[in-house]
């Protein structure tokens, strides 16, 4: 059975059982000290950047004069943004990226772990400067937020190696399928299951997760037959747990990923779009995407509050 496609822009937020005795979310954290990818080590030192005093300028005066940018972030979603072996460094491809950013605006960064669902809400409060935990880009977003756009990714289904549910994307009624509460993939996996219950088939049973980490943990345990994710996250959680899982199809709906600043805020967002195209100018971008093996995600140029599809 054909399922239309998700309203993504819908949404209002874009994760096992003992392996060798470590939980998945362990094997995760310790990969951040092997490797993020083709690309290179994700341990790797993250590009050396400095300042650029015009982009500084157009930092606003207290930020400025704080010196850091306090930035919200869900330290579950890796390879975008988790925390490395200590428990409390918050690492990821994301993370680099902005860091990036914050250095040519002549800013230190500050994360601040929090629930995904909350750090929108967060930075729409004043409590964060902005959030930066691979947010999709969408309308509803937009209405609370602005968002500057740095990264393109779709949707990627998986599933523990072999497929042995036998999970098809596009006819999943009767499985059951883990998915990170507040994400894109929400909307879209209830549409799948409406339209199961509407074609007379068994609904899809939806179990939703706090974390990433848990989600995917609960497809290598097989609790779950299968889960969907942002591509990079699909691709690294099979990488990272060798043969015990596999991605299903190919990533669909791309669209971008944006950082979040409070609409008060527009000086402050045009800033952090500057500040990508900067280091996607001077190459810094570029070196840590191949790092993280993610150059497919590439965009050419940020933009604030971009146009997407409705």
């Amino acid at each position: 059975m054909a399922v239309p496609k998700h309203l993504a822009e819908s949404a209002l937020a874009g994760r096992p059982f003992p392996i060798a005795a470590l939980s998945l979310v362990s094997v995760l954290a310790l990969s951040a000290c092997g490797g993020g990818g083709e690309g290179g080590e994700a341990s790797s030192p993250a590009p050396s950047v400095e300042a650029d005093s015009e982009l500084s300028a157009m930092v606003p005066q207290e930020i400025r004069d704080a010196g850091e940018i306090t930035v919200g972030v869900d330290a579950s979603y890796a390879p975008g943004q988790f925390l490395d072996t200590d428990g409390q460094t918050v690492i990821g491809f994301d993370v680099e990226l902005f860091d990036a950013v914050a250095a040519k605006l002549g800013l230190e960064t500050r994360w601040e772990p929090a629930p995904f669902g909350s750090i929108v809400t967060g930075v729409a409060s004043g409590k964060y400067n902005a959030g930066v935990s691979s947010f999709t880009i969408n309308a509803e977003r937009l209405e609370q937020v602005h968002m500057v756009s740095y990264f393109n990714v779709g949707t990627q289904w998986f599933t523990q190696a072999g497929n042995p549910a036998d999970v098809d994307p596009e006819n999943a009624c009767g499985k059951r399928i883990a998915v990170q509460k507040n994400t894109v993939q929400v909307p879209d996996i209830e549409a799948r299951s409406q339209a199961c219950v509407e074609a007379g088939d068994p609904e899809i049973v939806i179990e939703q997760f706090e974390g990433q980490d848990q989600a995917t943990e609960s497809i290598v345990s097989g609790k779950n037959d299968a889960a969907l994710a942002d591509m990079p996250v699909a691709v690294y959680a099979v990488e990272q747990t060798g043969d015990r899982l596999e991605t299903l199809g190919e990533q669909y709906e791309a669209a971008p990923y944006g950082a979040v600043v409070n609409k008060e805020e527009t000086e402050l967002a045009e800033a952090i779009a500057a500040g990508y195209t900067a280091i996607i100018e001077d190459g810094t971008y570029t070196e840590i995407l191949a790092k993280w093996g993610l150059e497919q995600g590439a965009i050419e140029q940020p933009e604030v509050d971009p146009e997407i599809e409705e």
